[in-house]
């Protein structure tokens, strides 16, 4: 399985961004898909998931409410839906699959066995 984020750039708060990740391999529908930040300095966060079928996600307190997490398993992809974009928001995002799992777990980072490569989202005016 290989991720590949995409999507960030260098933005102004309370601007937008849509981050994608596309996931190569079969099986996609029975991952459980993720998305991660790190800002320097920090340690990896959890930011939000979405469960196999898309009809349960999980959000971060910190991000409930400006954030949304897609996925469309004909494509193979899931999408993170980034409003209200703050300072804090800056780091680098990551997508991460996790394989056999179980639902209560999907908000920690030693569930996920295959990560993205990451991509930068920095909020800056």
């Amino acid at each position: 399985v290989q991720l590949q984020a995409s999507g960030g750039g260098l933005v102004q708060p309370g601007d937008s961004l849509r981050l994608s990740c596309a996931h190569s391999g079969r099986g996609f529908d029975t991952y459980a898909m993720g998305w991660f930040r790190q800002a320097p300095g920090k340690e990896r966060e959890f930011v939000a998931a979405v469960w196999r079928s898309g009809g349960s996600t999980f959000y971060a307190d910190s991000v409930k409410g400006r954030f949304t997490i897609s996925r469309d398993n004909a494509k193979n992809a899931v999408y993170l839906q980034m409003n209200t974009l703050k300072p804090e928001d800056t780091a680098v995002y990551y997508c991460a699959a996790a394989s056999g799992t179980i639902m209560t777990t999907v908000q920690m980072i030693r569930a996920y066995g295959y990560w993205g490569q990451g991509t930068q989202v920095t909020v800056s005016s």
